[in-house]
C-alpha cells in the first residue's frame, strides 16, 4: 500500500479515537454521573498528567530500543482495554484513575504518529513542511467524523461514546501492524555521554535560550487549548433550559456546532506551510495566540440567538487558526530544529510541554474558574470566557516582546554538542 495513504489512515483513526469522547465526555460526566466542575477537570487533567512523562519517556524508548511503529501498536491496544473499563466506571476517583491509565497509553501516540510520519516521508525523500499538512489533515477529518457520530446518534450523555473510541483504538492497533519498519537510533560512538546513553538528548535543547522560550510558551498555549476541550460543550448545553433556544442547532446538536472548529482546522492547516516559510515561527504562533483571544471573546458574547449564533460560528472558525498555527507549526518547527536521531524524544518533549505541563495547569485552573463563577447550578459563562480571553491577550503581548523570530525553517540541529 502507498505509504502516504497508510499515514492518512493512521491519522484518521488516531484522532477518531479522541474525537469520540474528548468534546462530549464532560456532558456525560456532569449530567449522568453528576460530577462537579473540578471533578470533570480532574478527569480531563489526566491527559495532562500523562503528557508530563509518557510522551518524552516513550519517545526515548522509540528512539533507542523499541521501533516506533511497534510501540504504537502496543499503546493503542492498552488504550482500547482501558476505554472499555472506563465505560462502566461511575465514581470521580475511579474515572480519573482509569482515564489516567488510558491517557498514559494514548497521549504518547500523538507525538509518535508525528514521528512515524516524518520518518516515512524523509525515507522517501519528501519535504516534511510541504507533505505533512496534507497527511495530518486526515486526523482532523477523523475527529470530525467521530464527533458527528456521537452527536447525530445523541450519545453525548451516554457511555457508548467510550465504546466507540475503544473500537477505533483496537482497529488502529491492528492496522498499525502494516506500517513500514522504523529502526531505532544506533549510535556507534563509544564515547557517548550519560545523557546520550539514557536517550535524553532532546532535553539538551534547553541549553538554547530560543528553545527554552519556545517550549515555555508552548506550555502556556497548551493550557489554553484544554479549556474549551473541557468546558466548551458544557457551555453550549447551558442554554438547554431556555425555551426560545430549544430548536436551535446549538441546542439540538452542540457537538456538530463544535465540530466546525475541526472543519476550520482542515482549511487552516493548508496555510501552515505558506506562513511558516514566509513569516517564521514567531509570527505564526503570535497569530495563533490572538486567535485564542478572539475564540474566547466570541464565546463570551455568543448564544443561540441569530446574532449570538453568528458569534459562536465565528468562534468555531477562528479555532482552526488558533489550533493549527500553534500545534502543527510547533511540531514541524521542532522537527526542523533537531537531528533525526532524537526525533521521537524531541516530539515527546514538545508534547510534554503542551499537553502535559500546560494542559494540566490550564485544565485545573479552568475547573477552579468555572466553580468560582458557579452559583447553584448556574455558571456565569460570560465572565469565565472573558477571564480566559484576557489571559490569552496578556500571553500574546509578552510573547511578542521576548521571542525572536527566524524566517528560515532550515535550521541545523545544535542541540547536541
Amino acid at each position: 500500500m502507498n505509504t502516504k495513504l497508510q499515514l492518512k489512515i493512521i491519522f484518521f483513526l488516531q484522532f477518531f479515537i479522541w474525537g469520540s469522547w474528548l468534546i462530549t465526555l464532560n456532558y456525560y460526566l456532569e449530567h449522568q454521573l453528576n460530577f462537579i466542575g473540578i471533578e470533570v477537570a480532574s478527569v480531563y487533567g489526566s491527559m495532562a498528567i500523562a503528557s508530563l512523562i509518557m510522551p518524552s519517556l516513550l519517545g526515548i524508548v522509540a528512539d533507542r530500543w523499541i521501533p516506533a511503529n511497534r510501540l504504537y501498536v502496543l499503546c493503542h491496544l492498552i488504550g482500547a482495554i482501558t476505554l472499555i473499563i472506563a465505560a462502566s466506571v461511575t465514581s470521580p476517583l475511579m474515572m480519573t484513575i482509569v482515564m489516567l491509565i488510558h491517557c498514559l497509553a494514548f497521549m504518547p501516540t500523538i507525538a509518535i504518529s508525528n514521528s512515524i510520519s516524518y520518518s516515512c516521508l524523509n525515507s522517501q525523500g519528501l519535504d516534511v513542511i510541504t507533505q505533512f499538512p496534507g497527511i495530518r489533515i486526515y486526523g482532523t477529518i477523523g475527529f470530525i467524523v467521530a464527533m458527528w457520530i456521537v452527536s447525530f446518534l445523541k450519545l453525548e450523555a451516554s457511555n457508548i461514546q467510550l465504546y466507540i473510541a475503544a473500537a477505533g483504538s483496537l482497529l488502529l492497533s491492528l492496522y498499525s501492524l502494516t506500517l513500514p519498519f522504523i529502526s531505532t537510533s544506533q549510535n556507534t560512538d563509544k564515547k557517548r555521554s550519560l545523557i546520550s546513553s539514557l536517550g535524553l538528548d532532546a532535553f539538551v535543547l534547553f541549553k538554547q535560550p530560543k528553545m527554552v522560550i519556545f517550549f515555555l510558551f508552548a506550555a502556556f498555549l497548551g493550557g489554553i487549548l484544554q479549556i474549551t476541550n473541557t468546558f466548551g460543550n458544557s457551555f453550549l448545553h447551558s442554554f438547554d433550559d431556555i425555551p426560545e433556544f430549544k430548536d436551535s442547532l446549538a441546542i439540538q446538536y452542540p457537538a456538530v456546532l463544535l465540530s466546525i472548529s475541526q472543519i476550520s482546522e482542515v482549511i487552516f492547516i493548508l496555510f501552515v506551510p505558506f506562513f511558516m516559510k514566509r513569516l517564521g515561527i514567531k509570527y505564526v504562533m503570535l497569530i495563533s495566540i490572538f486567535a485564542w483571544v478572539a475564540r474566547f471573546g466570541l464565546f463570551a458574547y455568543g448564544d443561540p440567538s441569530p446574532f449570538g449564533f453568528v458569534l459562536l460560528l465565528l468562534s468555531m472558525i477562528v479555532y482552526g487558526c488558533a489550533f493549527d498555527f500553534y500545534n502543527i507549526s510547533g511540531s514541524m518547527y521542532v522537527e526542523k530544529t533537531v537531528s533525526p536521531d532524537i526525533r521521537n524524544s524531541a516530539q515527546g518533549l514538545f508534547m510534554m510541554m503542551t499537553n502535559g505541563i500546560g494542559a494540566y495547569l490550564g485544565t485545573m485552573a479552568s475547573g477552579f474558574v468555572v466553580d468560582y463563577y458557579t452559583s447553584g447550578k448556574t455558571v456565569n459563562w460570560h465572565a469565565v470566557w472573558l477571564v480566559f480571553s484576557g489571559y490569552a491577550l496578556v500571553l500574546a503581548i509578552v510573547f511578542m516582546l521576548i521571542f525572536k523570530n527566524e524566517h528560515s525553517n532550515k535550521e541545523t540541529a545544535q542541540a547536541i554538542n
